[in-house]
């Protein structure tokens, strides 16, 4: 019993110590609390793995909230797209909720608050407000506002609900502490005047709940037993707390946030307002695209949801912020499509190689495994001719014993097929080769059991019948950024750090079978690396991405 709990991270020991404590099983209860106003990206995988794995683990109900409060940012069409990346990564939500479901709750507890003299509304510009709070080591100003009569407060606050004053000449403040060493507890805003309509509640409010107000009574309506958060809300606990006492009432669950450390991955980056700008600059093609760090750019490169989840397990739970390196990620994505990516054949760099002994007008079609590590993937027939395409990098007019593929002279097996042997070539004006010409041995034939099948030589190449080929246009993607931290200097534009080779387009040739691949398949193209059919993809014109290279040396700890 004593290993088992040294096995659990901080979380759920947390957990394990409040059930210890009294708390129900029944009454464990966790949210997953996006804000609605752009796409998921690699840093929410690890909230959502974090809250979702918990409702598995505990057998407790996860609520995906909207924490929709600030009507200037937020759409459906984000609140659409995290619902589908969500149901992607495998995970079931409980219930959908807003804390637009709550404006008129939230409003009315804001009210008993000035009736207590807990908060008051300010006429002071945001500017001087901030100027007002100072700084940790230097105590704060007190509003001029700040003791005004309760009746006068209750009567601005609710004609600022109804719309009767401007955008940024009111706002209601809570009124806790100005010398607090935390500035989260400065009299912080509670409510400010926007005169935007909402996604959902169109234009019935006026005044919008800030977030740190919002956030946890949303918890506590939803009777959320842990409001588990990234670090940057360490600070704002001691606030937390403070609203929920104000609202609390005995025998309810009494939420508790807790806070772990964000995910950040080298060579990404997961600010909202910087990915919004590669898509608005055209740096990118939009918000999925397949270099983008978003749930969707990850999901159309190829990326699997297992993979993803591997990796968030393989990173853990920690307490303080690291970088995690990118190529962590590869290896898990790398790991999960070498079991289940179906090998095919697919030519990307191709030059013809003719078998001048193979008749000219056969045709067979050849028995090739699908995926060798899958017990139960089964085998298909690939189309072999007279003519072929073979990668030009798997061909040398000279080379050492150290080449393994087709030279001049030379044996290679073609994948599944025979034996051949280059013999000579054929070049164009500008001394490249256009057409190797080689030979094979009929009786060597993959599978046949003959004694010249069992031959050994050192190279398998991976082919394509030229007559049965179709074309092919492969996307090669790099990393989006030269460096690891492309936002970690504050003075340079983290644009000045684009990868200009991020993305290099090249036309190749496939078996036919790639014809009736779906989109998002994965792939493996024998011998060059992972692959998936993008969404751009037509009857005429098939595109495939490149997911992940086939092999690196990174080996996880």
């Amino acid at each position: 019993m004593e290993e088992e709990k040294k096995s659990l991270n901080f979380i759920e020991q947390i957990i394990e110590d409040d059930l210890a404590n009294g708390l129900k099983k029944d009454q464990i209860r966790f949210r997953f609390p996006p804000e609605p106003n752009g796409y998921l990206h690699v840093g929410h995988t690890k909230a959502i793995c974090i809250n979702f794995g918990l409702g598995e683990k505990y057998n407790a109900p996860v609520n995906l909230r909207f924490d929709d409060t600030n009507p200037e940012k937020e759409e459906q069409e984000f609140v659409d797209s995290i619902m589908k990346d969500v149901e992607w990564l495998g995970f079931k939500w409980d219930k959908v909720l807003y804390a637009s479901d709550y404006f008129q709750q939230l409003y009315d507890w804001a009210v008993q608050l000035i009736k207590e003299g807990k908060a008051y509304v300010d006429e002071q510009p945001s500017e001087v407000i901030t100027e007002q709070r100072k700084n940790p080591t230097e105590p704060g100003v007190e509003s001029p506002y700040r003791n005004r009569p309760v009746e006068e407060s209750l009567d601005l606050f609710e004609r600022m609900k109804n719309g009767e004053f401007e955008e940024g000449t009111m706002s209601l403040r809570a009124k806790i502490d100005m010398v607090s060493p935390n500035m989260n507890m400065r009299d912080p805003v509670m409510y400010r005047i926007l005169k935007r309509p909402h996604h959902r509640t169109g234009t019935a409010w006026k005044i919008y709940p800030m977030y740190d107000w919002a956030h946890g009574e949303s918890d506590y309506l939803e009777q959320i037993s842990h409001s588990l958060c990234s670090l940057e809300f360490e600070n704002h606990r001691p606030l937390y707390n403070w609203y929920l006492d104000q609202v609390y009432e005995e025998g309810k669950v009494k939420n508790k946030q807790r806070e772990f450390a964000r995910m950040n991955v080298s060579y990404m980056i997961t600010s909202k307002r910087k990915l919004q700008r590669l898509v608005a600059e055209g740096v990118v093609t939009g918000w999925d695209d397949p270099r983008m760090p978003t749930i969707s750019g990850m999901r159309r490169k190829g990326f699997t949801p297992t993979a993803i989840r591997n990796f968030i397990e393989k990173v853990g739970v920690a307490k303080r912020e690291n970088l995690i390196e990118i190529q962590l990620l590869d290896f898990c994505v790398r790991e999960d499509l070498n079991k289940v990516a179906k090998r095919v054949m697919t030519v990307v760099d191709p030059v013809k190689l003719v078998i001048e002994n193979y008749p000219e007008d056969k045709e067979e079609w050849l028995e090739t495994e699908n995926n060798p590590e899958q017990e139960n993937a089964g085998t298909r027939e690939i189309p072999f001719s007279r003519e072929l395409y073979i990668e030009r990098e798997d061909f040398k007019e000279e080379a050492n014993n150290k080449f393994f593929r087709l030279k001049l002279g030379g044996e290679v097996r073609l994948k599944s097929a025979y034996i051949i042997k280059a013999e000579r070539v054929e070049k164009d004006e500008n001394g490249e080769i256009t057409t190797i010409y080689a030979t094979y041995d009929e009786k060597s034939k993959s599978g046949s059991g003959t004694e010249e099948s069992l031959r050994k030589v050192k190279g398998t190449l991976h082919w394509v019948s030229a007559k049965h080929a179709i074309p092919v246009e492969v996307r090669i993607y790099e990393k989006l950024f030269t460096v690891e931290q492309p936002d970690a200097e504050k003075d340079v534009d983290f644009l000045n750090f684009i990868n200009p080779e991020s993305v290099n387009t090249i036309q190749g040739f496939a078996e036919p079978a790639l014809q009736d691949v779906a989109v998002g398949e994965p792939l493996q193209f024998q011998r060059i690396g992972y692959f998936t059919k993008d969404q751009d993809s037509t009857d005429t014109n098939l595109v495939f991405n490149r997911t992940v290279t086939l092999k690196d040396s990174y080996k996880p700890e």
